[in-house]
């Protein structure tokens, strides 16, 4: 007991106590997520969330003192980013094989996600602060987070939208695909990324590593085409 004691008080006393619950978290969560079969209700990333979460609530802890230790895990985002040319560069003649039918989905989804996003903040009365926060809602985080706060916006808002719309796609894209009927897992996992980026790629390499790599592929290309269309259409409507 001593032992965890002189243990608790050390971490307590630095960054690395909030890296090590972050990590204790994630660990729970995945563990439950094997449990159920990696059931999408059972996704690491959202449970991980609102443990950590509850360990702030339960602490008092601030957020500005809690990311002293989790930005650790943040920097690691780029990263695990870029990691995903790995499994791109492995497949790329089924990549070459499917690149028209790519392109013209990643237009139709970009130009999808965002309207949406703006039509309907537009359409509820939300101030143009919030619609700015709203628009890159299905890239990754740090991608959103620079458009917004470029923009104008809250980029903390930004990013609480982008892992909520990463969350739900994550929840939703399996059970979806499966009453739509698709089972090629290229369509899947491209749609995935596309639609909930990072939270949806890791959910697609848990089906399959064909979707996973095209899901990585959607990821980054929406994130790069989101990032010239959302100034556009933003200067549009004001």
């Amino acid at each position: 007991m001593s032992g965890d004691f002189a243990l608790w008080v050390y971490l307590s006393r630095t960054p690395l106590l909030w890296l090590t619950v972050t990590l204790v978290a994630y660990t729970v969560a995945d563990r439950f997520s094997e449990a159920t079969g990696r059931h999408p209700l059972a996704n690491p990333v959202l449970h991980a969330i609102w443990l950590t979460g509850l360990v702030l609530k339960l602490t008092g802890t601030p957020y500005e003192t809690y990311f002293q230790g989790a930005q650790f895990v943040h920097f690691l985002l780029g990263p695990a980013t870029v990691a995903l040319a790995l499994p791109l560069y492995e497949r790329r003649a089924v990549v070459k094989r499917a690149l028209l039918p790519m392109l013209a989905a990643l237009v139709v989804g970009c130009v999808t996600a965002l309207t949406s996003a703006i039509v309907l903040g537009r359409a509820l009365g939300l101030s143009h602060e919030i619609v700015v926060a709203i628009a890159p809602k299905s890239v990754t985080t740090g991608v959103a987070m620079g458009i917004v706060e470029t923009l104008g916006g809250d980029p903390t808002l930004a990013a609480v939208l982008v892992m909520l719309t990463g969350a739900a796609g994550a929840i939703i894209v399996t059970p979806l695909f499966n009453v739509l009927r698709i089972r090629d897992l290229r369509a899947r996992g491209f749609a995935a990324g596309l639609a909930a980026h990072g939270l949806g790629t890791a959910r697609a390499f848990q089906v399959s590593e064909t979707a996973g790599t095209f899901a990585g592929i959607a990821m980054g290309l929406n994130a790069f085409l989101t990032a010239m269309l959302v100034p556009v259409a933003l200067g549009l409507i004001r």
